[in-house]
């Protein structure tokens, strides 16, 4: 969102991220390509990348609490393969203060 319902903004802090990179487990791999010729959830896969993009919200959150931030707008994910096996999940967004 760009804004906070019922909340005026009243100052704006700059541009706060949060990134992580992620290597493939073996044993997730190995069980992947297996699930992969079936068509199943890669469940391994959706926890780490669950656990990643926890980790980079909170080191955004971080970031904007340093700042004297108590709020972040128009948050935005990515993501990119960093190396074979390996993977990057980045958000970013605006610190405010409202």
């Amino acid at each position: 969102m760009d804004y906070v319902p019922g909340r005026q903004v009243t100052e704006h802090h700059g541009i706060v991220n949060g990134s992580t990179v992620r290597s493939k487990h073996a044993g997730r791999d190995f069980m992947a390509g297996l699930k992969n010729i079936f068509g199943w959830e890669l469940k391994g896969y959706t926890e780490l990348l669950n656990e990643s993009r926890k980790e980079a919200i909170s080191r955004m959150v971080a970031e904007a609490e340093e700042m004297g931030a108590n709020a972040i707008l128009n948050v935005r994910f990515s993501t990119s393969s960093v190396s074979a096996g390996a993977s990057e999940i980045y958000v970013y967004g605006t610190a405010v203060k409202v």
